[in-house]
């Protein structure tokens, strides 16, 4: 990943240099090795704080929708699942795609810290990636864990590649990969009424309503949100009661969809980790089986199942029953 790091460093100075772009966006040193952040650069100098590595998870596509509107040409760094996203809000005309120029750069998994820490270390002081091994350092010694075992959710089962790209910077041959991203799915779908209702009454009942869920999806991208707007009576930043708790994420999961493109960003950010990926790849499952096969973000143009109509779309009943006639 070292290697990578450097040629989209070499890259993002040469850009800036040479008045190409005004900016380039990436991600920069957190306090921990483990806590980078998306960030703008707009000076060499700025670059110092340049990283990437299998901590830089986010998905910057979203912060094109103010970035693309300045003045200049924006440079961004996209892995292969945020170019799904940036096509969606391409289509959505959120994103001046005249004004993007966009650098395709491999993810190879990137990994969760809480995944790591749930395995019972702390005080990470540094992670090495080798092949399929993690070796992590911390205050108490170097332990190694199998990487499959710590990699982001959104990760674990991604075939995504990349739909959109102005240059490419180290794109790694990847093996045809056998996974079933709607296997969690599958498995709330077996169970009751009753059993499915328990499940997300206590995952849904942990959320503290911080909207990180809301402010990182790229889906999510109204001027302004019904849930900020205080006549509207439900932009309540704690939930009012179990009704209340539930209803903002089903709201959300209703309002992305068809759009979703399952970058996993809501589940990634989520402090309480509520597996709110679920209720979208639900609504994914669904759309495939009631309008045939169906990824979001592939292309930046066309209709999607939702925006368009044909004799042969789903009735109620179908919906009902979960699949096409």
């Amino acid at each position: 990943m070292k290697d990578v790091e450097m040629k989209m460093l070499e890259r993002a100075k040469a850009l800036l240099e040479s008045g190409e772009v005004a900016r380039v966006i990436g991600w920069k040193k957190g306090d921990f090795c483990f806590d980078p952040a998306p960030a703008s650069f707009e000076t060499v100098e700025e670059l110092d704080n340049f990283v990437y590595d299998y901590f830089c998870g986010a998905n910057l596509s979203k912060y094109l929708i103010q970035m693309s509107k300045k003045e200049g040409k924006t440079a961004v760094f996209l892995k292969p699942c945020d170019t799904y996203s940036f096509n969606q809000l391409v289509k959505e005309h959120r994103i001046k795609r005249e004004n993007v120029y966009v650098i395709a750069v491999e993810c190879m998994a990137k990994l969760d810290i809480e995944k790591i820490k749930a395995k019972g270390i702390s005080m990470v002081e540094s992670v090495e990636v080798v092949g399929k091994e993690v070796k992590v350092t911390s205050a108490y010694g170097v332990e190694t864990l199998y990487k499959p075992d710590v990699v982001l959710t959104k990760c674990a089962t991604c075939t995504k590649t990349h739909q959109v790209k102005d240059e490419e910077i180290i794109l790694h041959e990847r093996p045809a990969r056998d996974v079933d991203r709607f296997e969690e799915v599958a498995k709330l779908e077996a169970m009751t009424a009753d059993e499915r209702f328990a499940f997300w009454r206590e995952q849904l009942s942990k959320c503290i309503r911080c909207n990180a869920c809301r402010n990182v999806c790229p889906a999510c991208s109204c001027v302004k949100c019904v849930f900020d707007n205080p006549a509207s009576g439900i932009a309540a930043k704690a939930n009012d009661d179990k009704f209340e708790e539930q209803l903002f994420h089903v709201i959300r999961a209703f309002h992305v969809a068809g759009r979703c493109t399952d970058c996993g960003e809501c589940s990634r950010v989520c402090p309480q980790n509520i597996p709110l990926h679920l209720l979208n790849r639900k609504f994914i499952k669904d759309i495939d089986n009631l309008y045939g096969e169906y990824q979001a973000g592939e292309t930046d143009e066309g209709k999607t199942p939702l925006t368009s109509y044909t004799e042969g779309d789903a009735e109620p009943n179908d919906v009902m029953n979960g699949e096409a006639k």
